[in-house]
């Protein structure tokens, strides 16, 4: 067969992917990102808070000396590839071209959701909620994530004004399976029908719940018997992406395949750990 692949597939096979990537990205636009980044990191600015002062007539205005600082996010390359044997394919055909897409875009997407988790697992001074909350708030023996826990983060970031709107929950499948257990969560006299329809939570107390399983790539960390999930506001998370994901589908003499590849270089950082919650959950 013929060794040469027109640019019309390969750029078919870029959109595929493309495609089903950002379909298969749990944390995609959940955080604050740049993209099109040059150079090997990022500097995501954060600025301080200031007290308005009262305004005495003919003297000089009293500066609010808002501190301002940085962080860095530091760019990681990273690549998903399979070799399309010759031997095995006529012709790197539609089918075979279909399940690539799908194994490829889904490593890149939950590469792309583990930098996210990595800069949560790693951010400092954050929010705590203890795994003795019990449902009512009380403290008492070890618990799965439930009602209270919920509260007692929403009661976090509101204390530190953290706004509203773009706030997030990110839970392991074992989680989500305890919380609808609990029938504030599940009835439809305190929520949406959705949860008892389809057994999801999309949005409870002002928190959007993105659900994650195990992941090779780590997932959401876990201690013994106890799971970390996180809560977290958008503006609290930089994702900066230099290499914007791109594809190839060269071949390779020496392994009489086609190397199918999908790379990305991206990095993320905890901006403000005001704004992010963890929570240990017994599972």
């Amino acid at each position: 067969m013929s060794i040469n692949i027109s640019n019309a597939f390969v750029t078919l096979f870029d959109s595929e992917v493309k495609q089903a990537y950002q379909a298969q990205r749990a944390l995609a636009g959940l955080t604050r990102e740049r993209t099109n980044v040059e150079g090997s990191t990022v500097k995501f600015p954060k600025i301080g808070k200031g007290t308005a002062s009262v305004r005495v007539p003919q003297t000089d205005v009293v500066p609010l000396n808002v501190t301002y600082s940085q962080v860095t996010a530091t760019m990681t390359d990273y690549i998903a590839a399979e070799y399309s044997d010759i031997f095995h394919q006529q012709r790197v055909n539609f089918n075979e071209r279909q399940e690539l897409v799908q194994v490829v875009s889904g490593a890149i997407g939950r590469r792309m959701d583990q930098v996210i988790i990595d800069a949560l697992i790693a951010a400092s001074s954050t929010g705590t909620v203890a795994n003795t909350i019990q449902n009512d708030g009380s403290t008492g023996s070890a618990t799965d994530l439930n009602v209270g826990k919920l509260r007692a983060a929403k009661k976090y970031l509101d204390s530190k004004n953290v706004p509203m709107e773009g706030r997030t929950i990110v839970l392991h499948a074992n989680n989500l399976s305890a919380l609808l257990g609990q029938t504030t969560v599940t009835s439809s006299d305190f929520n949406t029908v959705k949860a008892l329809v389809t057994g999801e939570v999309d949005t409870f107390l002002g928190f959007k719940f993105v659900t994650i399983g195990d992941r090779d790539e780590g997932g959401l960390p876990k201690s013994s018997a106890d799971r970390t999930v996180f809560a977290f506001h958008r503006d609290s998370v930089g994702m900066a992406i230099g290499l914007n994901q791109t594809s190839r589908v060269d071949y390779i003499a020496e392994k009489t395949s086609f190397l199918v590849a999908s790379m990305f270089s991206a990095g993320s950082v905890a901006i403000d750990s005001e704004g992010i919650v963890k929570i240990t959950c017994a599972e």
